[in-house]
């Protein structure tokens, strides 16, 4: 039997009394009212002394970890259809290994989340070349983005909402950009047990922005198996096809009749061994899905991720008009989790929302530019269940 997500929290609160009745360490999600207040520990120190901080709140069933590294999610714990909490967010118990070794778990994205050819881009006239990092390109802001700086960590209570506003100057010229870029992002929690992103930026010359959130997804609990019978629906009739370094062709292509039609939720397993042309260049999925809603004033349904072994459930809305689908191709095995077991190929997956890739070399697509004067503004939700 299926239950709603207030018979879960129920059901969870009970069995924290009745853990603590008989001597146990079970911990219940408060049932309603306001969250628990932000609590700040030290995780680790940088190699140049920098101390990293990590955040710990909760509200409405749901447990957030967050890292001053990064703005990185570092644990998301939501129960399943009978109350029991398991982290579902990829990642490590250690600052060492974020900083050597990381797939941008967890991490907020920018100055540019996604890819841009040859690391370039012309703007106003002007080409601007940025950190490459990745082949040819640059990727997710460069080679020292977002993902690796400290940023400023402020907690905050407002009614019964709990969250941080994590605050960064990324400077003129960094990474290649133009612009001093002024950045907030506001993690908060909701009563609801929603985890909302607000992203936020000026600046004082034309640059272009798209920012982002690369957590890495297993519903049945990081380190539990592969995320092929995960149900995956994307609200998208094209998306856009990429050549070999991943760059985006321009084209804008239909889902109809290929493995990437995700429409009507299906495994994501059932097709990822297809064998489409796209495919094998992404040795999986890691495309771009063109949201059929496009740029909303507030935040529409994009995607739903449900596991259901666990019955936990994911619901993704957004004002942004694309969602990079990554099905964790590069998962090698090589990386050992917070469960303290490793990652192999699958084992997580990416549900990012954005702009799309190379968006300043693609006329076509929608603009990533931003001017002074003009404040960069999107949310995205994220919803949970069972």
């Amino acid at each position: 039997m299926e239950l709603n997500r207030r018979t879960v929290l129920a059901s969870a609160a009970a069995a924290g009394l009745a853990a603590t009745a008989l001597g146990g360490t079970a911990e219940a999600a408060p049932a309603s009212g306001k969250g628990r207040k932000p609590v700040k520990e030290l995780f680790g120190t940088l190699a140049d002394g920098t101390k990293v901080h990590r955040w710990s709140l909760e509200n409405g069933g749901t447990r957030l970890k967050v890292l001053s590294y990064g703005g990185i999610v570092q644990s998301l714990e939501i129960p399943d259809r009978h109350g029991r909490y398991a982290n579902v967010s990829a990642g490590f118990d250690n600052l060492d290994d974020y900083v050597a070794s990381s797939p941008y778990f967890g991490a907020l994205i920018g100055r540019y989340g996604n890819r841009i050819g040859k690391g370039r881009f012309t703007l106003d006239g002007r080409t601007y070349q940025l950190s490459v990092n990745d082949g040819d390109n640059s990727l997710h802001g460069g080679a020292k983005g977002f993902d690796k700086r400290v940023w400023d960590v402020e907690p905050f209570t407002h009614g019964s909402d709990v969250g941080l506003r994590l605050h960064h100057v990324s400077v003129d010229g960094e990474m290649g950009y133009p612009g001093t870029l002024r950045v907030t992002v506001t993690y908060t929690l909701t009563r609801h047990g929603d985890w909302i992103i607000d992203y936020e930026a000026t600046t004082d010359k034309a640059t272009v922005v798209n920012l982002t959130s690369h957590v890495y997804w297993n519903l049945g609990g990081e380190g539990s198996g592969g995320i092929e019978d995960h149900e995956l629906r994307i609200a998208a009739s094209r998306y856009t096809p990429t050549d070999s370094g991943l760059i985006p062709t321009g084209e804008l292509a239909k889902v109809a009749g290929t493995p990437f039609d995700f429409r009507r939720a299906k495994p994501v397993g059932r097709d990822i061994r297809a064998g489409h042309p796209q495919q094998i260049l992404a040795q999986g999925f890691d495309h771009n899905w063109v949201l059929d809603k496009g740029i909303t004033a507030r935040p529409e349904h994009a995607a739903t991720l449900r596991d259901p072994s666990s019955g936990r459930t994911l619901s993704i809305a957004t004002n942004e008009p694309g969602l990079q689908f990554y099905s964790g191709n590069f998962l090698d095995g090589t990386l050992t989790g917070t469960s303290g077991r490793v990652y192999r190929q699958g084992d997580a997956l990416c549900l990012e929302t954005q702009h799309f890739p190379d968006s300043p070399n693609q006329p076509s697509f929608p603009s990533t530019v931003l001017r002074p004067g003009q404040v960069y503004r999107t949310r995205t939700v994220h919803s949970f269940d069972a």
